[in-house]
């Protein structure tokens, strides 16, 4: 099982923001939301507790657990 971060840029989408924007309302780095655009990227729960509370959601809105596509 992997993270999957689709639902963070398909909420940046909706809410018309961009990456850039997110990492400087959330104080992270852009390297780290670039990080996450790949399915199974590891970040902190820090930075996820940071996403969250910039944007006013819950983890569930931003993040998915999904099945390795090597298994």
């Amino acid at each position: 099982m992997v993270a999957s971060y689709k639902r963070l840029f398909k909420l940046l989408i909706d809410r018309e923001m961009k990456s850039k924007e997110l990492a400087e309302l959330a104080h992270i780095s852009p390297a780290t939301v670039a990080k996450m655009k790949k399915d199974g990227a590891t970040v902190s729960s820090d930075v996820l507790v940071k996403i969250c509370t910039a944007l006013g959601c819950t983890m569930d809105d931003i993040i998915e657990i999904v099945p390795d596509k090597a298994q």
